[in-house]
């Protein structure tokens, strides 16, 4: 008999489980299995990107990576002189000052995905279904005597001790890496190729003279090219040796790893201790030619039912430290789309199909980026070792992870918005934080933290100055239209669920605090909620003075006129999906519009699922 789920996911890898963790929390049914004996043991990726650790922190998960990691805040560029001699030509910041809020760190995969497991596991109960090899994915034809096929319209084998078992699932994530079976089995191809250049990496103990081996760097010599990525742990290096041409990797040994190593540092004695791990590989680009897959239907409601992530679509070199984040923000990505559709917040066929418009866009530059900075990284000599620094402060942002801007779309409404009114919300890009003093209990937070990855959606209303009499009056029009019949909040959120179950608004005034009173607050924006109905008072924020941090200068980071205020509608992957007036209750209205199901329709659309695939 075949085993039914809502998801199946394929793979317990870093985009699996961002995805698990969204369904974990948002109550959706999903199974995952994975090929391996156990949890992974020894990860190769370790870097964390600035807006992976916000992801986590939107988990409210972050604080066990941030104690245990290395942070990475600056990097050094070393070349040799003209008289041969290896010198530090410059160091910069890792991470542009004022980028995030959050560090770029060093941290195990293996441990990262820990993290990841033990949220899943805590919010849903759930564990990996380990020991089981996907073989293929096919989609099932409607059957008039078996309306099950309708409902469960993907079936997937997967062999464990010898024996072929069969899932069947509304929705199949392929998250089983580079040599994915889920992405061979539909026919698609992986499109790009290899270079000549071989690299090896290792996790090593080193003994050395070197001053910064316990700071991010590059070293660039006539004897080849150095990446050195210190570890957690406060001993553990990594090292990205780049082998003269000709090698091959499958000849390549250790010995070659530590003599190629030795003979780059030149003047600096380099002894190793110990090798925790090593590998050699070839730099190669490669991205799929279609991240979905639909079954054929004559329905024009026929969408996405399976989702290619991580490696599966996606490979480069692993030097950018960009790999485990893109794939883990691919998960980030789709989970909450859907976690909407299979509860029956949103119509399936505009929301699922943003995923490839987005993360397709997303991973082609990932490989444009990947391909030029390798490119720039193997020329050898003083003055590439220079274009390569200047190469790798402009690109700042991107290995941050901060660059992504998704194109309008049902979700992203770039040309509707009006940007003017907050220049430092980008519509389609993810939401910046910054620091603001919690009006209920004057505690200084990062705005951010009122965003967490619950899979609600949010209006961010930046209401303007306090004393100002049209900021009141403002919120008080902002709030008869939200809650009025015909407003978004009214049509939909779910029959008897508290009213910020699916849109929650949150307030940032302008100002002293000490001159706004609670009750000058229209009760809209501290609604009661939660079991014992009680108001909820940690909504409203102001961009003032902290008593121990300072100003955070909210409004002028986002560029908001404090007279004219703004409003941004925030999707609940953190990213910005509409920027207006205050005053502009059309233009929200329309856009929940676009993709929402409202709650009398519902029933009809469950209707229609059950007898169209």
């Amino acid at each position: 008999m075949p085993h039914q789920t809502d998801v199946l996911i394929c793979g317990s890898g870093s985009a699996g489980l961002c995805a698990a963790a969204w369904f974990a929390k948002c109550g959706v049914d999903f199974t995952i299995l994975d090929k391996r004996p156990g949890p992974m043991e020894r990860g190769q990726a370790d870097g964390v990107q600035c807006r992976t650790v916000e992801v986590f922190e939107s988990f409210g998960i972050s604080e066990d990576l941030l104690r245990a990691s290395y942070h990475v805040l600056e990097v050094a560029f070393w070349s040799l002189n003209e008289q041969g001699k290896l010198i530090r030509a410059k160091r910069v910041a890792d991470t542009e000052p004022g980028l995030s809020h959050m560090p770029h760190v060093i941290f195990n995969q293996a441990r990262l995905n820990a993290i990841l497991l033990d949220y899943m596991h805590s919010q849903s109960g759930r564990e990996v279904a380990y020991g089981y090899a996907v073989k293929n994915v096919q989609f099932l034809g409607t059957s008039a005597t078996n309306p099950s096929r309708a409902q469960y319209p993907v079936s997937v084998v997967a062999e464990k001790d010898g024996n072929e078992e069969i899932f069947h699932a509304k929705y199949v994530l392929g998250c089983d890496g580079a040599h994915s079976s889920i992405r061979k089995s539909l026919g698609y191809r992986m499109l790009g190729d290899s270079t000549d250049a071989i690299w090896g990496v290792m996790d090593i103990y080193p003994r050395t003279t070197f001053p910064d081996i316990r700071r991010k760097a590059t070293i660039h010599s006539a004897s080849g090219n150095l990446l050195i990525i210190p570890r957690e742990g406060g001993s553990l290096v990594r090292f990205y040796v780049e082998l003269p041409p000709g090698t091959h990797t499958q000849h390549v040994t250790l010995a070659d790893l530590h003599a190629t190593a030795r003979r780059i540092f030149t003047q600096y004695d380099l002894d190793f201790s110990e090798t925790y791990w090593w590998s050699a590989y070839s730099i190669g680009q490669r991205l799929v030619d279609h991240f979905t897959a639909s079954p054929e239907s004559s329905s024009s409601d026929c969408h996405p039912r399976v989702f290619l992530t991580g490696d599966a679509c996606h490979t480069h070199s692993p030097k950018a430290g960009q790999g485990m984040n893109v794939s883990l923000q691919d998960g980030y990505n789709l989970g909450w789309k859907l976690a909407h559709v299979l509860q029956n917040r949103a119509s399936p066929s505009p929301l699922l199909r943003t995923y490839e418009l987005e993360r397709g866009m997303v991973a082609k530059d990932l490989i444009d980026f990947d391909r030029e900075l390798m490119q720039i990284f193997s020329k050898k000599g003083s003055s590439n070792a220079k274009e390569f620094s200047e190469a790798f402060v402009k690109a700042g942002r991107y290995t941050a992870g901060l660059t992504a801007k998704y194109e309008d779309s049902e979700i992203v409404a770039a040309a509707r918005s009006q940007q003017d009114k907050a220049p430092g919300l980008v519509v389609g890009m993810r939401f910046p934080s910054a620091q603001v003093v919690r009006f209920c209990d004057a505690k200084a937070m990062q705005l951010v933290r009122a965003l967490p990855a619950d899979g609600r959606w949010r209006i961010v209303v930046f209401a303007g100055e306090i004393g100002d009499s049209k900021t009141i009056q403002r919120l008080e029009r902002l709030a008869g239209f939200l809650e009025g019949a015909d407003g978004p909040v009214k049509r939909f959120t779910p029959d008897g669920a508290d009213v910020d179950a699916f849109i929650e608004l949150i307030v940032v005034f302008s100002g002293k605090r000490v001159e706004l009173e609670q009750e000058l607050i229209p009760l809209y924006f501290w609604p009661e909620t939660g079991k014992w109905k009680m108001r909820d008072i940690h909504k409203v924020f102001v961009d003032d003075e902290s008593y121990n941090s300072g100003h955070g200068h909210a409004y002028h980071k986002y560029g908001i006129n404090v007279e004219d205020g703004a409003m941004a509608i925030v999707r609940p992957d953190q990213y910005v999906s509409l920027v207006t007036d205050l005053d502009d209750h059309p233009s929200v209205g329309q856009f929940f519009e676009g993709f929402c199901l409202q709650e009398r329709y519902k029933g009809d659309i469950i209707a229609q699922e059950s007898v169209d695939v």
